[in-house]
């Protein structure tokens, strides 16, 4: 292999690894079989305790690799040093998707975007919506929005295991590079004229879901092919963005 397909192949993994922290969210993450672990990481400092034992076994009896690391190490892994408990644990997301390798692979396709969704709780349940329903990956941008966490994996209640998460450095770009390839972007905007419900959507569909309180930023609108709008009745102004992923997931 050459040293640059080396490179690639070594990012693309650990692109797809996630972290979480906390005892308990990472105890319970290694009862799951189902989930696919890299490493266990724990601090020097921690205390004998009950639940650190077990997560100990756990991880042993998964022939999972243990790292040990002083506190301030373990707290750059974690990224939460005043929540992660001394514990943080490293997850591959087996359905993780690179934008170039899903554009490749995908003759049609449903996507929900996210620009600037914050709230974890939000994401989680989107992602949750997504799996149940008709989309077929969740475009999340890495900076300026929440990210995945024990937060999010609760909310979704695991099920953002089961869907690709293709992650973006740069909402803007990628949905350029989606629209080079045929794909069309439909904002959702409280003013629109046309309904969700009356579009007809073709073989490529993003959807890009808005900040909670400021919706989708101004620049991402300009690449927006056609806005849409869930009807409101009873003079109620707009829905959570979690609510209208649902919908957008199900119709």
């Amino acid at each position: 292999m050459r040293d640059s397909d080396e490179y690639l192949a070594k990012k693309r993994f650990f692109d797809s690894i996630i972290t979480i922290y906390g005892r308990n969210a990472v105890l319970e993450a290694l009862l799951d079989d189902t989930l696919s672990i890299h490493k266990l990481h724990l601090s020097h400092s921690n205390k004998k305790a009950p639940i650190i034992d077990d997560i100990v076994k756990e991880a042993m009896r998964r022939d999972i690799e243990i790292v040990y690391h002083d506190k301030k190490s373990l707290s750059r892994i974690s990224k939460n040093s005043k929540q992660d408990q001394g514990v943080a644990l490293d997850i591959i997301l087996e359905h993780f998707g690179d934008m170039d390798s899903f554009i490749a692979d995908s003759s049609s396709y449903r996507i929900l975007a996210l620009d600037g969704i914050t709230n974890p709780q939000n994401l989680g349940m989107i992602i949750r919506s997504a799996t149940a329903g008709d989309i077929d990956a969740i475009l999340l941008p890495t900076k300026g929005a929440a990210q995945i966490s024990p937060l999010v994996i609760k909310a979704s209640v695991g099920t953002l295991f089961r869907i690709p998460i293709i992650k973006s450095d740069n909402l803007y770009d990628s949905l350029v590079k989606f629209r080079t390839t045929g794909a069309r972007v439909y904002t959702l905007s409280s003013y629109a004229k046309d309904s969700y419900r009356s579009i007809e959507y073709g073989d490529k569909s993003i959807f890009v879901l808005g900040n909670e309180s400021e919706g989708v930023s101004s620049d991402i609108e300009t690449l927006s092919d056609e806005s849409i709008s869930i009807p409101m009745r009873r003079g109620v102004e707009s829905l959570n963005v979690a609510v209208t992923a649902s919908l957008l997931a199900f119709m």
